[in-house]
Parts: C-alpha cells; structure tokens; sequence
C-alpha cells in the first residue's frame, strides 16, 4: 500500500485538498487568515496621532463626580470648560431622557461646540431612527448589501437637534474569531439609510453637508462625503480599520486641549467591556477613534475579491514547483528551491502589504506549499530509501562496498542503463565430477563447500570494485569498469583472473586437508562494449550486460580445457596492458558464430624477464604454424615442453595435435592461420 501512496502523483491530490480549502474557506482556515492579517497590523509601525485624543470618564473621573451614569449637567460642565475649536465626539447613547432633568444643561452647552452624538443599531425595537444626515445612493438602488436592523437607539431631541452631527456605533466581530477588524460605514436601520459615528464625524470635520454611496451590482462599491474622495469599501459597506494608531489619552477631569478631535468614553472599571481588536483588547470609544482616524487620515486597507483567485492559482502554481524540485532536482538545490518556494507566499504577501497595503493572505498557501515539501519529500525520501535498500539487497554480495554506495548515490545507473567499454571475465569450475562424488549424499556439506569457492573467486572481484552479474551453477561472470569507472580495467581484469587462480589455490590447501579432491578455474577475459542495465521481466530482473564483447569473452572461456590453458585472454584486452603481463600467444581463433579471428592469448604470473628466449621460441613457433611448416613448430613445441615451469605443457601438447591436424588439410597458400571452432 505504501508503494503506491508515495508516488509523485499522489501529491497531486494533496494540492486538490488545499485548493479545494482554499475555495471553501472553512473556519479553521479563515481563522488562520485572520491571525495572518492580526499579525500584519500588529507589526505594523505606530502612527502617533495628534489630531484626535481620546478622553476617558476613568476612575479619577468617577472620584470626582460620583457614581457614573452622572447627571448630564456634570458632562456639560465640561463641554463648557472646554475650547470652542475642538470637535466633540460623544461616544455615549443619550436615548433617554437625564433621570435628573439636566438635559437642558447639556443642550445649552452643546449650543456654542461642535458635538457629534451616537446612537446605537438594536434588534430590540423598530422606532424612527432620529434625527441624522441622510445618504443619496447611487447606481442600482438595493440596501439589501447593508447590514440590517429593525430599529436604532437614538438621542433625544432636545440633545440631537443641537449636535452637529450623529452616527451610529457599529462594529461587527468576525465569524469565527470574535475579533472587529472592520466596520460599515453605511447601514439599513429600520429600512433607512444610516451614517456610522466615524461617516458623520469625518463629514462634521470637513465641513461637507452629506454623502454619497455607489451600489454596483455586487453591492457597494465606495461612500464619498460631499466632494471628498471616495472611500472604497466592501460590498457590505464596510471598511477595514487600521488599528497602528496611537491617541493621547487623558481624563475628562484634565484641561481639554484646543484644535482637536475630542472623543468620549469610558473606562472606568465595570462600566463597559473592552473590545477584541487585532492589536488587541480596546474600549468601544478607542476602536471607534481608530475608525475615525483610519477614514480622516484616508488609509485604506485593501481586501480586493481577486485575491482569492490569486491565492488559489498561487497555491498551485507553487506546489507544482515544489513538486517539480523535489523530484527533479538533486537534494541540495531541490530543497533550497522548495523552501524559496514556501516562503515566496509571504514574500509577495509582504509586498502587497507594504507596497499598497493590500492583504494577501500567506497562511494558506505556505501551509499547502510546506505540506507539499514535506509529502514530496517524504516520498522522494522513502523512494530513495527502497531503492537503495533494493540495492543493497540485490548487489551487497556481487559488488563491493564503495560499488553499492556508488549505486545507492545514483540509482540511474542501474535503472537507465548505457554503452559502455568493459572488460568481462567469465570463470568455470574444473573437477566438479570427483568432488561432488567424495561427498555422495551430503547436499549439505557439498553446498556448504561451493559456497566457499563461491566466495573465493568473488573476493578478488570485489577488491578491485568489479561487479560481479551472474553466479551460473558453478561459474560465474563479472565486468569492471561498470558501474565504478576505471580507466585501466582490462588491467584489473587480467590482474583480477590472475588473484581467482591464486584464490583457488588457497582454497585447495584447505579442502585437500580435509581430504577432499582438488578443484580448478578456468577463466576467459575479453575487452569491449557492453550494452549495461536493468533487464528482465517486470516480475523478475537483475543487472545485467548484452553485447557481442560478452559473448565473444564466455566462448574464450570455454577454449580453456581445449587449449590446457587456465586463464586465456582477449587480443582487445591484450592490447592496452601488454607490456604489465606476461602474455603468450595462445591461437588466431574464430570462435563458433564468428567468421573474423581474434587473437587469443594466455597470461603467466611468471618473471617475463627470465623467459625472454623461451618466448621468442613460441612466437616463432606461431610465424611457422601461419607459414605452414607444421614440423618445425611442432619441433619447437617440443623444445618448449619443459619451459614456462611447465604451466604451458598441456597447450603445447594440444597444439602438436592441431599441427598433425592441419597437416592433412588442404590448406590454401594465402591461409591467414586462422583455426574456425566448431564448438563452443
């Protein structure tokens, strides 16, 4: 199950389930958006603002006037002692008539001051909605955009008719966070067209006499006081506040300053409870200040309907990338790119931010991208663990160490395969017959016994980082120069054949001991390309080598027991290490199939030095062969009987046969000297 779920295309439905998060905006993700965008305004810069001081009914109020609600003539008294330049802004719901009949006293001190008074939307009732400064609409005319309430709190009369200005305090908390990060502008109270306290404050402040509001199709499109520029909103009418904003704070009590926006709350402990603000907890008289100062200042923060569409084509845009590195690449630059990747959301995030104050939220997009990474390389990883585990499995005991690491680094080799020079070198066991024979019916011990002859040619092998491709019955067959280069690899190779021959003499001191027959090698070497890969059914493969070289090399091995020669050898490995070996011309051979000769030799682990007039003789003896004097190199195989240590006594024999042989052919004058097997 696990092959499957780690394919590359299985991330293909991790970045569908993102994408469809990022259409459906589930609360769990819209939550996140929220954080994001709480996080942006809470490192945002504080603006310190001198235009507009909050003033606070706070404890040192309430200890000089009593218990709040005070009596309207005490927040008369100062408005009074207030400067007359100053805009007043009450952040208190005046609905009812003063219990102690001091409304007069307010009313009369609202006469010489610029006061803008609240009232408050309510699902409660559903009469009037006051005096207030109506909103000529604009485009299609449906409030069906606005939020709605069926009546609003409203001031008195007697206080209302003197006020500048009145507006409704409305913020409304974000589904599922609870937190106000904007506010309309504009609502629908009691089927009636309703200016915000901020709206009414800002058209008090300018001095314009009303507003205007553009209804598009998709609902509001911006509010405009008199013949200021519009305040672009959503289609709800609502604006996003911009809570970096830092107000000087002082009690009622304090001297009021001149020149300002003045607004009123309170704080007192237990009279009003604070608001969740992105920049957190907040008096309702503060967020309303950071409302007003966010549509005075003219700030707008951007949420546009495309960022959605740009999210989501971001989302998949990057996670293709991702997905593309990580199985592209190699590790280092394949991870670099992706984490580049994951964090180029908010990168551009950023950049909208800073550059124009637009959101574009990163969560979505960085958490899908970095689930993306992490699945990739989690399959990559587990991929690569397979294969070099595969590996290891299936070459541990035909290649050395420093092979199999090569091959785990680069499964390719193996999986893609390529055209190669190698050289080859196949072995055959000799004597098999009477060692199988002194064990009769001990499988066990005979198996146990090959395994130990097994590992005694195989180690030569390894130790010169060939690879060992196929152990067939009691022969085996291995390259060099793939996969490990090596540029002297028919030097290995011969090398190589030459430590199998010691091994198997090792190995005969040990199972002659035990009283068991001795056993030999034979073994053919041949240099050329080879066609290198994976090969075999889907089931069922194995490394392998093709080629006209491989086939050339396995019947060279075969002439062994023919020729009496324990190790013969190609004239295209010949060629690149003659002057390393001792080599001896063994025969101009086309091997069956074949109808070109090659070169044949054998190779001595002898001091060539001390048989330097020995081997002029048998190269002498091969030049009369060719010419067709057959007695004189027969003669001089006879001279040669007892040289080479006798290792060649046994070719020389075959090949005093050979030249009776040819003798009685009809040999033609041009004859190149070359013998045409008949056998393999």
């Amino acid at each position: 199950m696990l092959k499957y779920l780690t394919k590359w295309w299985t991330v293909l439905f991790t970045v569908a389930g993102f994408a469809a998060l990022s259409i459906t905006n589930p609360s769990f993700i819209q939550t996140l958006e929220y954080n994001y965008y709480d996080a942006l305004q809470q490192n945002k810069e504080k603006e310190i603002i001198e235009d507009v001081v909050l003033v606070n009914i706070d404890e040192k109020a309430i200890s000089a006037e009593g218990q709040y609600p005070w009596p309207r003539g005490s927040i008369a008294k100062y408005l009074d002692s207030g400067p007359a330049d100053s805009l007043y802004v009450l952040n208190v719901i005046y609905s009812e008539e003063d219990r102690f009949k001091e409304d007069n006293k307010l009313a009369f001190a609202m006469q010489n001051k610029a006061v803008v008074l609240s009232s408050a939307p309510t699902q409660q009732i559903s009469d009037g909605v006051g005096t207030f400064v109506g909103v000529a609409t604009f485009g299609e005319q449906n409030e069906n955009w606005l939020y709605k309430f069926p009546g609003l709190l409203f001031p008195i009369d007697n206080l209302s008719s003197w006020a500048y200005g009145v507006g409704a305090t409305v913020a409304i908390p974000d589904d599922p966070t609870g937190v106000v990060r904007r506010a309309p502008l504009v609502i629908n109270a009691n089927g009636i067209q309703y200016p915000s306290l901020a709206l009414d404050t800002l058209r008090v402040y300018t001095g314009e006499p009303s507003y205007q509001m553009k209804v598009g199709s998709n609902g509001v499109e911006w509010v405009r006081i008199g013949k200021q520029d519009p305040i672009t909103t959503n289609s709800f009418a609502e604006t996003p506040i911009a809570f970096w904003n830092e107000f000087e704070q002082i009690s009622i009590t304090d001297p009021l300053p001149a020149g300002k926006v003045l607004i009123f709350g309170i704080t007192a402990e237990g009279y009003s409870n604070p608001v969740a603000t992105p920049t957190g907890a907040m008096y309702p008289h503060e967020v309303q200040a950071q409302l007003i100062q966010t549509v005075l200042s003219g700030v707008e923060i951007k949420i546009p309907d495309w960022t959605g569409v740009f999210e989501l084509l971001f989302l998949v845009l990057v996670s293709l990338g991702i997905l593309a590195a990580v199985y592209a690449l190699p590790i280092v630059p394949g991870v670099i790119i992706s984490l580049l990747l994951c964090g180029s959301a908010y990168g551009v995030s950023q950049h909208f931010w800073t550059s124009a104050l637009t959101f574009v939220d990163a969560t979505l997009v960085s958490l899908g991208s970095f689930v993306v990474f992490a699945q990739s390389s989690f399959n990559k990883y587990y991929i690569t663990f397979r294969e070099k585990s595969q590996i290891l499995k299936q070459f541990a005991g035909y290649a050395s160490p420093a092979v199999v690491r090569l091959l785990q680094e680069n499964p390719a080799l193996i999986k893609e395969g390529m055209k190669k020079e190698v050289s080859i070198v196949f072995s055959d066991l000799r004597g098999f017959t009477p060692l199988g024979e002194s064990f009769g019916d001990d499988v066990k011990g005979l198996t146990k016994l090959m395994n130990g002859y097994m590992d005694s040619i195989t180690e030569p092998v390894l130790n010169a980082n060939g690879m060992v491709i196929k152990y067939i019955g009691d022969a085996s067959m291995h390259i060099h120069n793939a996969p490990m280069e090596d540029k002297d690899h028919p030097k290995t190779a011969v090398q190589t054949g030459l430590n199998m021959l010691q091994s198997v003499e090792d190995f005969n001191d040990k199972i002659t001991k035990e009283g068991r027959p001795p056993i030999g090698m034979g073994a053919g070497i041949n240099t050329g390309l080879g066609y290198l890969g994976e090969m075999g059914s889907t089931e069922r493969h194995s490394y392998d080598v093709l080629g006209d070289a491989v086939s050339t090399a396995a019947r060279i091995e075969s002439k062994c027991k023919e020729y009496g020669c324990l190790l013969l050898v190609g004239g295209d490995t010949v060629k690149h290490c003659k002057n390393d070996f001792f080599f001896l011309k063994v025969d101009d051979l086309a091997v069956k199939g074949k109808t070109v000769g090659i070169e044949i030799y054998t190779v001595l682990n002898l001091n060539k030095d001390k048989y330097i007039k020995p081997a002029q003789m048998h190269h002498d003896m091969h030049m009369n062969y060719q010419k067709q004097n057959f007695d004189k190199s027969i003669k001089i195989c006879n001279d040669l009987m007892k040289c080479f240590e006798g290792q060649m006594s046994g070719y020389y024999n075959m090949w005093i046969e050979r030249c009776e042989y040819m003798k009685t052919q009809d040999l033609p004058k041009d004859w190149n000297g070359v013998f045409i097997a008949t056998t393999k």
